[in-house]
């Protein structure tokens, strides 16, 4: 019979602000989560912080724990100890029906698979975030139309002047596909932007060039950049590298 062994976090090496300190928008304190069942896996996280207007990497190897730390820190899941605090509100003592509300406020989510709606238009799939947030979409109304500033955000990621309101997300490359959950997530601007592995599926040149691109969006947004990615090499572009292992315990179970 599989059990799960007692996991102690760590605390991170870097010099992280701890909880309650300096201004952040992210705090997570004492947390621990586990997934159950055959493949049981647990997850500890002491402290972490991500200061506003920053841009963090997150390095470590693939099955890590990264893509569920990400989880935690959207709200997607929620720990089985602890506490995750997003501007002042702790999620974990929210509904789930609230923390879907509050991740649609605050939140701007590359997905490393992108997750786009293959028969929307590409117009459709930018604008979605705006169904579930009057506020983004007011702020994506400041200066036109909600179509205009997705079609400003698309040309600004390097997709061109192309008018793509009838052009379906699944008539695009990988790369199209990863400016439009790019601009997806910029769109009406959230105060924090997830990218889980968005580049991993591009070459180093290409890599370069979206990193660019996005930085550029991200700085004019104001927005806080979190990025997990198993390269090593982005590190020099970022404001802060943390490796995961430093800031999280991972442990899977045991027979």
């Amino acid at each position: 019979m599989s059990s799960l062994p007692t996991v102690e976090p760590r605390r991170a090496e870097q010099s992280h602000a701890h909880i309650g300190s300096d201004p952040a928008i992210v705090k997570m304190a004492d947390l621990r989560f586990t997934w159950k069942g055959p493949s049981a896996f647990s997850l500890a996280i002491q402290d972490f912080v991500l200061p506003p207007a920053k841009r963090m990497l997150i390095v470590g190897p693939s099955g890590s724990g990264k893509s569920t730390f990400l989880s935690l820190l959207a709200g997607i899941v929620t720990p089985n100890e602890g506490r995750v605090e997003i501007l002042g509100t702790d999620t974990s003592t929210l509904s789930s029906a609230a923390r879907d509300r509050f991740r649609a406020e605050h939140f701007g989510i590359i997905f490393q698979m992108f997750n786009l709606l293959p028969y929307g238009s590409v117009i459709d799939n930018v604008v979605l975030p705006l169904s579930f947030s009057a506020k983004r979409r007011a702020r994506a109304e400041e200066k036109g139309s909600v179509e205009a500033e997705a079609q400003r955000l698309l040309t600004s990621l390097g997709l061109g002047e192309a008018n793509y309101r009838d052009v379906p997300a699944s008539r695009l490359s990988v790369g199209q596909q990863q400016r439009v959950a790019a601009a997806r997530a910029l769109i009406g601007r959230p105060e924090i932007i997830i990218a889980d592995e968005p580049t991993s599926a591009l070459d180093r040149d290409r890599q370069i060039a979206f990193l660019d691109l996005l930085f550029s969006e991200v700085s004019a947004a104001g927005s806080a950049l979190i990025m997990v990615s198993h390269d090593e090499t982005l590190g020099s572009r970022f404001d802060s590298v943390v490796r995961f292992d430093d800031i999280a315990v991972a442990e899977r179970a045991t027979a």
